[in-house]
């Protein structure tokens, strides 16, 4: 043999396995990496998905606070409105009780268009002021009651059926959208 045919060739193995490695551990590397990101994201996912839970959480306690405002609002205008009309009313009390005292004094006389009069314009105040809630409070032979009676005096009664109820009205009543606005004054028989 020659001495050229004797010479080995260098190996080419060695090298593709280097580069065989080589790309492995650059597969193995990027794999890592995306692992590592992949991580990373689904942390970041995590923390903006609590993130977005809280910012929802405090979206909706701050709208049931705003209704709860806006009901409270509007309790309190229609309290306001209430209270106002309620002193209006009861100023106009004492022309109601003047218009019942005229008609009483008007019963016995003999002036008819005075009676008529007199209760056009009570009937007419009374309809409006019903309108607004106001109701007679009845008492008359009606048993005595603390929550709508007033009683000032007492009068013996000879039926034991009519103890403890009202004998006489001294000053109607009235309440205002079921609130009591003024007691009915009355004498209670005992």
């Amino acid at each position: 043999m020659s001495k050229k045919q004797n010479v080995k060739k260098p190996a080419a193995k060695p090298v593709k396995e280097k580069v065989e490695e080589k790309v492995e551990d650059n597969i193995k590397e990027k794999e890592n990496k995306n692992e590592d990101e992949t991580k990373a994201l689904k942390e970041e996912i995590e923390s903006l998905k609590a993130s977005v839970a809280k910012e929802k959480d405090d979206y909706i306690r701050l709208m049931a606070d705003f209704e709860n405002f806006r009901r409270h609002s509007a309790e309190a205008k229609l309290e306001l409105v209430s209270t106002a009309s309620a002193d209006i009313i009861k100023g106009l009390l004492p022309v109601l009780d003047d218009c019942e005292r005229a008609l009483k004094m008007l019963s016995d006389a003999d002036d008819k268009v005075a009676v008529e009069g007199t209760e056009l314009i009570y009937n007419k105040l009374m309809a409006f002021l019903k309108t607004k809630g106001l109701e007679v409070i009845k008492a008359k032979d009606e048993k005595f009651d603390t929550d709508f009676h007033e009683a000032v005096a007492q009068m013996p009664v000879a039926e034991e059926n009519k103890k403890g109820l009202v004998f006489d009205v001294v000053q109607t009543g009235y309440t205002l959208s079921g609130k009591v606005i003024r007691y009915a004054k009355v004498v209670v028989g005992i």
